[in-house]
């Protein structure tokens, strides 16, 4: 049997050399720091958990990603997190407790078992905020606007937001009767936008012809503003839940609009992302340089039902991994200072050294028969003896 290359990764999980981890890094700092100037607090959740705990609430999708393993110690099945969303709703039913709502973020590595069809990683750095205890459509817009925030940071250009509502397409199905089987049917339509196989299926569905007319419709429900105008048209006889999202888009996009005139909004009444997971508002951001989301969140209320206190939710994650990319664009391309510094034993020498470290400055150190020059280190300045002192000088 032919040995395996001890230096190759398996599929999509990568490492993160000097340059790209001091961005990730720096990036990380500044939008945990500006999310605590909103007050989320940051939690850290452990990488390996209980099965059951990662996988509350979250549907058939998360279970296919999450690497499963046997706890020697219990005996019970662990899972190594895929997405740190049901910790952090743990972390408030069961370890907070608070009455009022609780904000909160975090940042860590998670894994996939399967990567995305885009984006090859199957370790991404998800970054994310949640906000719970509040029910109103004040606290959706809230976790967008901070979303917005932390995207303004990144260096994000073009950006554009999806809006949609799961609960429009749930309210209809119980309205039309749809049993179980009728409604994953229709889901995994919809969500596939296959429109064609839509009308047939729709068709072969034993229910009032009025029903099979909104279903058909929905995927065309898809646009900016004026399709909540259309909806709301189309949509004037379906149940109160119908009109009650119907309206939270409305209030949703006179806030987009008065906040950020500029923003392009669109509206998708058949998204149907993390159905099985979210309960109200969904939204994902895109910009035209990744092909993908890149990021996405929305209301997942009652989640914490299974730690023994629902509680209503909303929020919104990244992969930070992508994030960098173009935060790495958007920054200022001038080149840090990187000092060189011979090896002497010199009490002059070491307090001038210290000093400049503790000013932020960065000092790399010659070590005795080190090979490589200052340049091949990446230094940009020296320190040389001049007048009994020691200077910082532009390298030559």
């Amino acid at each position: 049997m032919q040995k395996k290359d001890s230096w190759l990764l398996p599929d999509g999980i990568d490492e993160v050399l000097p340059e790209q981890a001091e961005y990730l890094e720096t990036l990380r700092r500044q939008l945990l720091d500006s999310f605590a100037t909103w007050g989320y607090q940051q939690v850290i959740p452990p990488f390996v958990d209980f099965l059951d705990s990662l996988l509350t609430g979250s549907g058939h999708d998360l279970n296919l990603q999450t690497f499963k393993l046997t706890d020697p110690i219990s005996g019970q099945m662990l899972g190594v997190r895929a997405d740190m969303t049901p910790q952090v709703a743990r972390i408030d039913s069961h370890n907070l407790k608070h009455e009022w709502p609780t904000r909160l973020c975090y940042a860590g590595t998670t894994l996939n078992a399967i990567g995305d069809g885009l984006e090859k990683t199957r370790s991404p750095m998800q970054i994310g905020a949640e906000l719970y205890g509040h029910t109103g459509i004040e606290s959706d817009y809230e976790v967008i606007r901070l979303m917005l925030e932390m995207l303004a940071i990144s260096g994000v250009q073009n950006l554009h937001l999806d809006l949609g509502h799961v609960g429009i397409y749930r309210a209809l199905s119980e309205q039309a009767n749809l049993n179980q089987q009728q409604e994953a049917e229709l889901f995994d339509v919809l969500q596939r936008k296959a429109r064609v196989e839509l009308e047939e299926l729709v068709n072969s569905f034993a229910i009032e012809a009025g029903f099979k007319n909104l279903f058909i419709a929905l995927p065309k429900l898809n646009g900016g503003r004026d399709i909540l105008d259309k909806a709301t048209s189309l949509l004037s006889t379906s149940n109160t839940s119908v009109q009650t999202a119907l309206a939270d888009l409305q209030s949703l996009a006179d806030k987009l609009q008065r906040d950020f005139p500029s923003l392009t909004v669109s509206f998708d009444l058949a998204e149907l992302r993390g159905y099985h997971y979210h309960t109200g508002i969904v939204f994902a951001a895109f910009t035209p340089s990744i092909g993908r989301e890149i990021a996405r969140g929305g209301r997942y209320d009652n989640i914490g039902q299974f730690f023994g206190r629902a509680r209503a939710a909303t929020g919104f994650s990244a992969d930070l991994k992508v994030l960098v990319n173009l935060f790495k664009a958007s920054i200022n391309a001038e080149t840090n200072t990187i000092v060189f510094a011979p090896y002497a034993e010199d009490q002059d020498l070491l307090h001038a050294i210290r000093d400049l470290r503790a000013q932020g400055t960065t000092v790399i150190q010659n070590l005795p028969n080190q090979l490589g020059t200052p340049h091949d280190l990446g230094c940009t300045a020296i320190l040389e003896k001049q007048d009994q002192r020691w200077v910082v000088k532009p390298l030559a």
